[in-house]
C-alpha cells in the first residue's frame, strides 16, 4: 500500500539531459541562469577527514579555464592577501557538458594547514580571479560549535528551500559545518539536472564556500540504469564526485559516498543507504561502520545517512538498514543518527515509544541513540500511525532543523540531549509555511 504523499509546490531536480530528452519537453529553471562563465561558480568547501588541518574546495568554470588554480593565505586585516598567498593547483579541470552547455569542475586540496587559524582563498577562472573567501580550521581541543543539519532539499530548490537555508544562516550566527542528508537534488524528469544543481549552489550562495560541507548521499543522487534483460540498476550520478571534494577515508568500494570527519571531539561518520541496500555494499559498510566507531577517541559519535531506520511516514521501517546498522548503533553508543527520506520531522529515543521514553527520561536512564528525521525542500509526505505515539517530537510540512552542538567534558546538558535524557527546544520562523527547529545544548 503506498503511503500517504502531500505535495507542496514541485519544482524538483534532474541531471545532464540529452537533446532527445529535452526535446520531449524536460522543464527548465526560468531565465538561463546556469551556463558556466568566465569566473568560477559553484563554490564548495568540504572538510578534510581533520578539519583542523585540512580542507578542500570544487568549483566550476567555462572551458577556457583548464588549469585548477587556488591562492590561500593565512587571513589578516588588511588589503594585502596576495602579497603571502601561496599558488596551489590541482588536477586539470574535468569536462561536462549540460543543457547549459559545457563546463570544466576544478578541485584543490589545502594540506598542512595550522589549527584554529583564519584562512582566505581565493578560485581562477579564464577572467581572473575570484573574491578572497575565508574559512576557519577546527581546534584539536573540545570546543563548542554549531553545525546545520537540513534534509532533502530536492524539490523547490529555488523557491523553497533557498528560503529555509539562508534563514538558517541568518537568523543562527556561527555556524561551522553544514550536514545533508542526502537527496539534494531530485535528478529524474521534473527538470533538467544542472538546472537542479545551479539551484542548489544558488540556494546556498557563498555560505557553501565558506562553511565546510559534509554531504550524504541519498536515492536521488543516483540515476536509473537500463539493464539488457530489461531491468534497471542505479549509478551514481555525475554532479556528485565533481561538487564535492570528500575525504578518501570511506568504506572499501564506497569510497565515493562514504566517509568520517573529526570535528572538536565529534566523529561524524557518513553511510551511503542507497549503495548498501540496492548496490549490494550492505556488509561492506557495516564492517566499516563498526571498525570506524571502535577506533573513534571521540567525546560523541555521530552518524549521517538518508534512508531512516525508523520512519516517520513509510508504512514500515528501513528493515535492511535497521537490521545491519542498529545494532552497531547500540553495540557502540552512537549518539546522535541523522537522516532524510521521510520528508517529514521526527525526532525518536525510544522503539518503545514516547511514553516509555519519557519514563526512562523521569527514572533518569540514558536513551540513545536520538534518531532524526528532517526535510528542507517543498516536497512534505504526512505521517505515519506510529509518527502519533513512537517518536518524542513529530511535525508534518517542517523544513529544517538546527543543532547547537557542545562536546565538552562535563557537559551535562549537551550530553544527556544526545543520549536521550533531557532535551530544552525552541522555533523561529523561516516564513509563513517554515520553521527552522532550534535545540540549544549549551550549558
Amino acid at each position: 500500500m503506498p503511503f500517504p504523499i502531500r505535495t507542496f509546490a514541485l519544482g524538483a531536480l534532474a541531471l545532464c539531459l540529452s537533446p532527445s530528452v529535452l526535446a520531449q519537453g524536460v522543464p527548465r529553471s526560468p531565465g538561463t541562469l546556469y551556463a558556466a562563465r568566465s569566473l568560477p561558480d559553484r563554490i564548495m568547501l568540504t572538510p578534510s577527514a581533520d578539519p583542523s588541518t585540512g580542507m578542500a574546495v570544487a568549483w566550476r568554470t567555462d572551458t577556457a579555464q583548464s588549469a585548477s588554480e587556488a591562492q590561500i593565505a593565512i587571513a589578516v586585516d588588511g588589503p594585502t592577501l596576495e602579497e603571502n598567498a601561496v599558488l596551489l593547483t590541482g588536477t586539470p579541470g574535468i569536462a561536462k557538458g549540460s543543457a547549459n552547455g559545457p563546463a570544466l569542475y576544478h578541485q584543490v586540496r589545502f594540506e598542512n594547514l595550522t589549527p584554529e587559524t583564519v584562512y582566505a582563498y581565493r578560485l581562477k577562472g579564464s577572467a581572473g580571479w575570484t573574491e578572497w573567501m575565508q574559512f576557519r580550521t577546527a581546534s584539536t581541543q573540545p570546543k563548542p560549535f554549531r553545525f546545520l543539519y537540513l534534509g532533502d532539499i530536492q524539490n523547490g530548490i529555488l523557491t523553497y528551500a533557498s528560503r529555509v537555508i539562508r534563514q538558517a544562516f541568518h537568523a543562527n550566527g556561527g555556524i561551522e559545518l553544514v550536514l545533508h542528508a542526502g537527496d539534494l537534488a531530485a535528478q529524474r524528469d521534473d527538470l533538467d539536472h544542472d538546472d537542479e544543481w545551479g539551484e542548489f549552489n544558488q540556494a546556498g550562495g557563498y555560505n557553501w564556500s565558506i562553511v565546510p560541507q559534509l554531504p550524504a548521499t541519498g536515492n536521488h543522487e543516483y540515476i536509473d540504469v537500463p539493464l539488457p534483460d530489461g531491468g534497471e540498476s542505479r549509478k551514481l550520478g555525475p554532479y556528485w564526485p565533481l561538487q564535492f571534494a570528500l575525504p578518501t577515508n570511506g568504506a572499501p568500494d564506497v569510497k565515493a559516498t562514504t566517509y568520517f570527519v573529526d570535528y572538536q571531539a565529534v566523529r561524524f561518520i557518513v553511510l551511503d543507504g542507497t549503495s548498501a541496500i540496492d548496490l549490494g555494499t550492505m556488509e561492506q559498510q557495516t564492517r566499516w561502520l563498526d571498525e570506524t566507531l571502535a577506533s573513534s577517541k571521540a567525546k560523541w559519535n555521530v552518524v549521517l545517512f538518508h534512508q531512516p531506520v525508523f520512519t516517520c511516514a513509510r508504512p514500515q521501517d528501513t528493515s535492511e538498514v535497521k537490521a545491519a546498522w542498529k545494532p552497531v548503533f547500540d553495540s557502540r553508543n552512537v549518539d546522535l543518527v541523522l537522516q532524510g527520506h521521510d520528508h517529514c520531522y521526527s525526532r525518536l529515543t525510544s522503539e518503545a515509544g514516547r511514553e516509555a521514553s519519557a519514563t526512562m527520561r523521569k527514572d533518569g536512564k540514558l536513551q540513545g541513540p536520538v534518531y532524526l528525521v528532517s526535510v528542507t525542500g517543498s516536497k512534505m509526505y504526512s505521517l505515519n500511525d506510529r509518527a502519533r505515539t513512537q517518536p518524542d517530537k513529530t511535525a508534518e510540512a517542517t523544513n529544517s532543523i538546527r543543532l547547537s552542538m557542545s562536546p565538552v567534558i562535563g557537559c551535562s546538558s549537551a550530553l544527556s540531549l544526545l543520549r536521550g535524557n533531557s532535551t530544552t527546544a525552541s522555533t523561529s520562523s523561516a516564513g509563513p509555511t517554515g520553521t527552522i527547529s532550534s535545540i540549544s545544548t549549551n550549558p
